[in-house]
């Protein structure tokens, strides 16, 4: 069965966030504003969107 894939872009900005959220949004390999990354839907991902979900929109493959 191939896993799911979530498209995820970074919509607003970093700047005075709490340290573990923007090391979440780091960890799902966003770089700047606007950035969008494809990443595998696991549990690990998931959690990592959850906690930073204020700064990001997200879409099913």
């Amino acid at each position: 069965m191939a896993n799911k894939e979530l498209k995820v872009t970074l919509v607003k900005s970093v700047i005075g966030r709490l340290p573990s959220h923007k090391a979440c949004v780091r960890g799902l390999g966003l770089r700047r504003t606007h950035h969008t990354v494809t990443v595998i839907d696991t549990p690990e991902n998931r959690g990592m969107i959850n906690k930073a979900y204020y700064m990001l929109s997200v879409e099913e493959i």
